[in-house]
């Protein structure tokens, strides 16, 4: 079982571009599943579908990977200009 304090220590490639994409800020949690949907990354002032503000947001099927030090991430088709997902 990893706990979310512990998940929120670790950094968030992209094994797509091999991008680190930052740390987790929040994650997203249905509470009559009990089940992790996405997680939350800081975001750098863009927008798009996958976004929640400035955040950017990684539906729980994008996690490809959970390390000890590491959370890889499929987040295909990243674009710094516009972070379209495909």
């Amino acid at each position: 079982m990893i706990k979310i304090s512990d998940l929120r220590l670790r950094d968030i490639v992209n094994v797509a571009d091999g991008r680190r994409l930052g740390m987790i800020k929040d994650i997203d949690i249905d509470p009559e599943m009990g089940k992790v949907k996405a997680i939350v990354l800081p975001g750098q002032g863009r927008m798009n579908f996958f976004s929640r503000g400035d955040d950017l947001v990684v539906p729980w099927d994008r996690i490809r990977k959970i390390g000890v030090d590491v959370i890889l991430v499929d987040v295909s088709n990243f674009s710094e200009s516009n972070m379209d997902f495909g």
